[in-house]
């Protein structure tokens, strides 16, 4: 189970002001963060967000037009790649195929002068942590894919790195072997409490491994958060579309007595909010049901309907031409694709205000 960090705990590493430009793409557009000792951070973005350069700017592996890379408060400035004490896993393993599995393991503590019977040992530890004991002799050939990604978090764990950075790890998995990895991945770092940065565009694949996401957006950070918290609160519409979130209609938040109300084309509905103005709204897709509570009401047209095995996911045109999309834990007798239906909205949680 990953844990929970405060800001209190020691920082391992920290990022400050990052700037990246390749001649008019600024592809790193001033990140700042920090990642605790133990901690696992998701770097989370489409292709092109800066993702993969941040990782190569830490790594030492791209030259920095400006800001720092600290560990322990110290800063990584003219410190080459291979004394950083960094370990780095790319998606296509990089396996040595002339090499069988203990010699791929062996590699970095070989280059590290570390004695045999030194090294015999922590590649049969390593290889016992990711559950691939007794593989030494076998040809990389002769692995499957998910053999091969243990075989690579092994080697890169083996040198006792400092911080492990993961490069879309899981991306050429099929789906099934991708869903055990997602479970065992943070199992595995958590016990060598490995402090790690871990590269993908999967938000699903960044919740389940990281204990915070960081969600970038053309070179600079949307939002930093756990992942209950974010997809709980996104605090922007891309973030929100990113997970998606994609109920966002425009509105204007204006005071309502004591609170706050967001008049929009579908309607007028209270929002917490912390000043009246124009604003993105946010409708959470979970939050409506067909009939009980009390709360305000939607009204529109099924226009597309479909199983996902414990929900049913319900695409609704309103009268004003906005398609939203709820998703319901019940599946028997929702209403057909054209029916008329009248939603509840929950006035509790319904409604997010983004700015």
């Amino acid at each position: 189970m990953r844990s929970s960090h405060s800001p209190k705990e020691a920082t391992g590493l920290e990022a400050v002001a990052l700037h990246r430009a390749f001649g008019d793409l600024q592809a790193v557009d001033g990140i700042s963060f920090d990642v605790h000792t133990g901690e696992i951070l998701a770097l989370l973005g489409p292709s092109g967000c800066g993702k993969s350069t941040t990782l190569h700017l830490i790594a030492g592996l791209e030259p920095l037009d400006s800001g720092s890379v600290l560990w322990d408060e110290r800063d990584l400035a003219g410190v080459p790649p291979h004394t950083r004490g960094f370990g780095l896993m790319f998606q296509d393993f990089a396996l040595f195929p002339h090499m069988d599995v203990f010699h791929n393991l062996a590699f970095g503590l070989q280059m590290l002068d570390h004695p045999p019977d030194a090294i015999r040992a922590r590649v049969a530890s390593m290889l016992d942590l990711v559950g691939l004991a007794g593989f030494e002799t076998r040809a990389v050939d002769e692995l499957s894919g998910g053999e091969r990604q243990r075989v690579a978090l092994a080697r890169s764990l083996a040198p006792r790195p400092r911080l492990l950075m993961l490069d879309e790890p899981l991306g050429d998995l099929d789906r099934a072997l991708k869903e055990g990895l997602m479970l065992e991945l943070p199992e595995l770092l958590g016990e060598l409490q490995q402090t790690a940065i871990y590269v993908t565009h999967d938000q699903e694949e960044a919740f389940a491994v990281a204990d915070r996401v960081l969600v970038l957006n053309r070179g600079q950070v949307e939002q930093i958060d756990t992942p209950e918290e974010m997809f709980r609160r996104p605090t922007s519409p891309f973030v929100a579309r990113f997970l998606g979130l994609d109920n966002l209609i425009p509105g204007r938040v204006v005071r309502d007595g004591p609170g706050w109300s967001a008049e929009t084309a579908l309607g007028t509905f209270p929002v917490q909010a912390e000043g009246a103005g124009e604003v993105t709204v946010l409708i959470r897709p979970d939050a409506a049901s067909l009939d009980g509570g009390r709360g305000p009401i939607l009204e529109g047209i099924v226009v597309e309907r479909s199983f996902r095995g414990s929900q049913l996911r319900a695409v609704i045109e309103a009268s004003s031409g906005h398609r939203l999309t709820f998703v319901f834990s019940f599946w028997d007798g929702f209403p057909e694709v054209g029916a008329q239906v009248r939603l509840v909205l929950d006035p509790n949680r319904a409604f997010q205000v983004l700015s």
